[in-house]
């Protein structure tokens, strides 16, 4: 299977099919409004801003299992993103990310690239990239930045 075979949830709740992204380079990432890295959203939005006319799609997925650091509801976070970050790349529903409740597109990103003490999300803006072809290409935690991974990126579109 690939990520282009998964269906999410949008912030408004309503389905969105992943093979609405065939043929793009997708930075998947669980976000967070409370976090200390939640300063990456300025990051990631300059990514979106240089790579989407080439082919680039980030799709934030906020998470609140880490710390309580996303309480607000969909409204609350994209008001945030939009007026502390200039967010303009998708904000899907929120999830969970770990645990019985876990997203099954996060799940298999897990199952696809573990980190280095197993597959769990160990905390918020960890990020997946995958390639064109919907497969997952690499995993990065909480302390890569955003910028850090444009040669990554480059590579991919």
């Amino acid at each position: 299977m690939q990520v282009n075979g998964f269906e999410v949830k949008q912030a408004d709740g309503s389905p969105e099919s992943l093979a609405k992204y065939d043929g793009k380079v997708l930075l998947i990432v669980n976000t967070a409004s409370k976090c200390g890295f939640t300063p990456q959203y300025e990051g990631l939005e300059a990514l979106y801003r240089e790579y989407k006319d080439q082919g680039l799609e980030i799709l934030a997925f906020p998470c609140n299992q880490f710390g309580n650091q996303e309480p607000g509801d969909a409204e609350e976070i994209k008001n945030f993103c939009t007026l502390n970050y200039e967010v303009s790349f998708p904000l899907m529903g929120k999830i969970d990310v770990n645990g019985k409740n876990a997203d099954p597109l996060w799940e298999f990103l897990r199952e696809e690239k573990g980190g280095l003490l197993g597959s769990r999300i160990k905390w918020n803006f960890t990020k997946f990239l995958v390639d064109r072809e919907g497969n997952v290409v690499a995993r990065h935690g909480p302390a890569v930045k955003p910028e850090q991974l444009k040669s990554e990126i480059e590579a991919l579109l």
